[in-house]
């Protein structure tokens, strides 16, 4: 069926998937790990195309392809390279568009073990890497040297929650003959369509979002350009880090109900964000459906709605948001986000603990910061977890706070 004509709901559901001879409504798992020729000329024919037919599942395989496929249309890009996991998804990007010499600016508050991988691997072999505030076009200007090759962009970003222009970060980057990189992880495809704004290349951690279910791990890049999909598909596949038949199969699964998921999630994070601004034990919320967000309206422009991502700073720091993640029940404590299930952890002694103080501070977070990815339970429910936990935070804190202004009186002298 050609899908291209579609409305995005209808393409989550049948996007990618070509019936096979038996008729099977969803695409079955090809699990196998090569595949057999006719004859000689057959296999020999297959090796010239160079990825048309299938050989061997690291190269290729039609559960693999079908995911590929349903992403590559919902991004309208050329292409989609399927990957073991978003890490490897970003590794693929940045072995395929770097080299020795090269130079990479990027989102201060970029995914941690995004900047993890340049600055302590890829730097080792020579990449340099700079991090600015790309919600600040001049900061990106500024950040730009003869020997840039790529400015990559996560937006919305992670945890801090904020929108870069993309239209106006490609039109810089291009006219510095840069490619432009956007991890749409926390928009996903429903929400946010980076290559229509002039990135280059797109990717995503499809264990959060796409999947949707915390029972898969996985990645997947999609490109504009049909030259630089071949450069990012040669890089995945030297590397090996293709995904496997099964873990498609239920990303696949998980795509169909990504609409719904999504919309219902963001419902209950407006009700929630909108609740949390009033609370006297939270200094901040950083929720984009917010008019009080500083990136609202561009948010409006780029995305289609406002997601289901809320980070919020609590006033006690450090103390406070570890003391809050010993406190929820209805939420999950546990990295990771896009689920069916709330999920809240507290980046700066988790997912940004290798980041130090000043850098998470540069990058536009506090110690107190607490991420909380909505998911589908009940607004009031969650609203009500959230209360009991900061209470208990509050009254936790007030104790330590007696117990120190307590002054214990001196052990009498004995002569």
């Amino acid at each position: 069926m050609n899908t291209k004509h579609l409305g995005i709901n209808s393409k989550l559901i049948h996007a990618g998937h070509t019936e096979d001879a038996t008729g099977a409504v969803n695409v079955p798992i090809y699990q196998t790990s090569t595949f057999a020729f006719r004859n000689a000329a057959h296999g020999a024919a297959l090796f010239a195309a160079k990825g048309d037919g299938y050989i061997y599942t690291r190269i290729g395989n039609p559960t693999i392809h079908a995911l590929e496929e349903s992403v590559a249309e919902l991004e309208h890009s050329c292409g989609g390279i399927a990957t073991s996991s978003g890490m490897g998804a970003i590794c693929t990007v940045y072995l395929a568009l770097l080299e020795g010499g090269a130079h990479m600016v990027s989102t201060a508050s970029v995914y941690g073990p995004s900047r993890g991988l340049m600055e302590k691997d890829f730097s080792r072999f020579g990449v340099q890497s700079t991090y600015v505030d790309t919600t600040d076009l001049t900061q990106v200007k500024k950040a730009l040297r003869p020997n840039t090759r790529l400015v990559y962009v996560e937006t919305p970003s992670n945890p801090t929650m904020q929108v870069t222009d993309i239209k106006q970060v490609a039109a810089i980057a291009h006219a510095h003959g840069c490619l432009v990189v956007v991890d749409n992880t926390f928009a996903s495809p429903y929400l946010q369509q980076p290559l229509d704004l002039g990135a280059d290349v797109v990717l995503h951690s499809v264990t959060k979002f796409i999947n949707g279910h915390a029972d898969v791990v996985g990645g997947i890049i999609v490109a504009k350009d049909m030259d630089i999909y071949k450069r990012l598909r040669k890089a995945m596949v030297n590397s090996g880090c293709n995904m496997d038949p099964h873990q498609a199969f239920l990303v696949l699964r998980g795509l169909k109900t990504l609409g719904i998921r999504i919309e219902r999630a963001q419902q209950s994070a407006m009700e929630i964000a909108a609740w949390l601004e009033k609370q006297p034990e939270v200094s901040a919320v950083h929720y984009i459906g917010l008019e009080s967000h500083p990136q609202h309206e561009l948010a409006k422009q780029q995305m289609s709605g406002f997601g289901s991502m809320i980070s919020f700073e609590l006033t006690g720091g450090m103390k406070a948001g570890r003391l809050l993640m010993d406190h929820v029940r209805v939420a999950t404590l546990a990295v990771s986000l896009g689920g069916v299930e709330t999920l809240v952890e507290h980046p700066a002694s988790m997912t940004h603990a290798s980041m130090s103080a000043q850098a998470r501070r540069d990058a536009g977070f506090t110690d107190g910061l607490v991420r909380y990815s909505v998911g589908i339970e009940d607004a009031e429910d969650l609203i009500a977890d959230l209360r009991q936990a900061l209470d208990a935070v509050s009254v936790e804190s007030l104790g330590r706070t007696l117990e120190s202004a307590i002054s214990v009186p001196p052990e009498p002298t004995l002569v």
